[in-house]
C-alpha cells in the first residue's frame, strides 16, 4: 500500500512538472516574440499609433483564453498544446511595446523580481497544508475591482488611482499564484492520461497569466522613471 502511494505521488509530481514546463515554454515564446516584434516598425505603429490596435489584440487574447479554458477537455492534446502556443505568441505581439517604452534594464529587474515572488508563492501554494480555497472569493473580488478601476482610469487618467491599481494588482496576482498552484495540485491526477496532460496545460495557462500580470504591474511601478 505504501509503495503504491509513493508511486502515485511520484507520477503526480511528474505531471505537475509539466505545468511549469508549459508555463516556461509560454513565457519564453512570449518574451522572444515581444523582443523580435518590437523591432518591426509597422507592427509598432499599429499597436502604439492607433487607438484601436491594442484593443484588437487584447480582445483576441481574451477570446483565446475563453476558448482554451472552456473547450480544452473537448480538444485533442495536440490542439490544446498548439492553442496555448499561439496564445503565448499573441501575447508576445501585444506586449512588444514594453521594449519600446521601457529601458531593457528595467524590464530585466522587473522580470527577476516577478520570478522571485512567483517562485516563493507557488512553492507556498504547493507545500502548505492550509486550505487556500477561502482566498478564492476575496481574490476574485479584488481582480474584478482592479479590472473595473483600470477601465475607469482609462478615461479619467487619475495618477492616484493608477498607483492604487498597480499595487493592489500585484497583491491580487501574488495571492492567485498560491491559490492557483494549490488548485492545480488538487485537480491534476496521478495517471499520465491525456486528460491530466490537458489539465497540466490549463494549469500552466493560469500560472502564466499570474506571472505575466505581476510582471506588468511591477513594470508600471518601477518603469515610471525609466521610459525611453
Amino acid at each position: 500500500m505504501y509503495g503504491t502511494e509513493v508511486k502515485a505521488s511520484t507520477e503526480q509530481m511528474l505531471l505537475f512538472r509539466k505545468v511549469y514546463f508549459w508555463m516556461g515554454i509560454a513565457l519564453t515564446i512570449t518574451g522572444l516574440t515581444a523582443w523580435v516584434v518590437s523591432g518591426n516598425q509597422a507592427i509598432m505603429n499599429f499597436i502604439l499609433g492607433t487607438r484601436w490596435g491594442i484593443w484588437v489584440l487584447l480582445i483576441a487574447q481574451f477570446g483565446m483564453v475563453w476558448y482554451l479554458s472552456s473547450r480544452i477537455l473537448q480538444m485533442s492534446l495536440q490542439t490544446a498544446s498548439m492553442t496555448f502556443v499561439l496564445y503565448s505568441l499573441l501575447c508576445g505581439v501585444t506586449f512588444s511595446y514594453i521594449f519600446v517604452l521601457f529601458a531593457h534594464a528595467t524590464i530585466a529587474i522587473c522580470f527577476f523580481i516577478t520570478a522571485g515572488m512567483f517562485i516563493v508563492m507557488s512553492l507556498y501554494g504547493f507545500l502548505t497544508k492550509r486550505d487556500l480555497s477561502s482566498w478564492g472569493n476575496m481574490l476574485m473580488m479584488g481582480l474584478f475591482g482592479v479590472i473595473i478601476a483600470s477601465v475607469v482610469n482609462f478615461f479619467f487618467h487619475s495618477q492616484t488611482l493608477y498607483w492604487i491599481v498597480s499595487y493592489v494588482g500585484i497583491l491580487v496576482f501574488v495571492g492567485l499564484t498560491a491559490y492557483d498552484t494549490q488548485k492545480i495540485k488538487a485537480l491534476i491526477g496521478q495517471d499520465n492520461t491525456e486528460e491530466n496532460q490537458k489539465i497540466a496545460i490549463i494549469g500552466a495557462l493560469a500560472l502564466y497569466l499570474d506571472f505575466l500580470n505581476i510582471f506588468l504591474f511591477l513594470l508600471s511601478i518601477f518603469g515610471g522613471g525609466s521610459r525611453r
